[in-house]
């Protein structure tokens, strides 16, 4: 009886700790979406004061993977989960991962509006492409931190399909922007840093796709990386 006892709590306490994980997890992609919605706020603002705030505050970000990754370990030392249990820890190592390289590409575009402002360079019509890709990734990274905290396959093929989107209009605004350039010289340097901007939310893309495949990985335990939208599709029927 008493072993029996102590066997449900060990359990018990083992759910706790895999539920804290979740909410932990849950608590960094807060943060990290934040900071990309703060740090598109400033450059379109071109407001230096508000970028390095950005800045500043990314080590809080780079505090919680160690956190996280560091639980994760424990609970593979002393668990020894296995199945669904251990496809989770899987997932949360490699989600705190892309979580931490979206909070670096956020840190990026907070840089790139510091340089506009510390040029005097001032956030024109001409750059509005941006605005509409920047508004686009955000939403996929919010998306996807929903997906994730309710283990929805459909949501997280939905963001796997807004890359695709998210690429396009990165694409066509690197065009746009070239022109600019091509037109104007004396806005070479101005132009240069929006392309970073740009090229780092193309990025973030990139990881918030990658999260919504950990996503199908945690539930289905398929692994669909490489693997094209119709065939994902179909992995999740399955």
């Amino acid at each position: 009886m008493e072993t029996g006892n102590t066997n449900q709590h060990i359990s018990h306490q083992f759910d706790e700790e895999m539920s804290n994980l979740r909410t932990q997890v849950l608590k960094m992609g807060g943060l990290v979406e934040q900071q990309i919605r703060d740090a598109i706020e400033a450059l379109q603002a071109t407001d230096g004061l508000r970028a390095e705030k950005i800045i500043l505050r990314d080590h809080k970000v780079n505090a919680l993977e160690v956190l996280i990754d560091e639980t994760c370990t424990q609970i593979l030392a002393r668990r020894q989960p296995a199945a669904s249990d251990l496809r989770m820890v899987v997932a949360v190592i490699k989600t705190i991962t892309d979580l931490e390289r979206i909070g670096d590409e956020a840190e990026k575009i907070a840089r790139m509006a510091l340089n506009l402002a510390e040029e005097g360079a001032s956030f024109s019509n001409r750059y509005a492409g941006i605005r509409h890709l920047g508004q686009l990734v955000a939403n996929m990274v919010h998306n996807m931190l929903d997906a994730y905290a309710r283990l929805d396959v459909d949501a997280a093929v939905r963001v796997v399909r807004d890359d695709e989107e998210a690429d396009k209009e990165y694409q066509d605004l690197l065009r746009m922007l070239m022109t600019f350039m091509m037109e104007d010289p004396r806005t070479i340097s101005e132009v240069l840093d929006v392309i970073w901007a740009a090229r780092a939310l193309e990025r973030i893309g990139d990881h918030a796709k990658n999260i919504g495949e950990y996503v199908i990985y945690l539930v289905k335990g398929k692994d669909i990386r490489h693997v094209d939208l119709e065939e994902v599709e179909q992995t999740i029927r399955s």
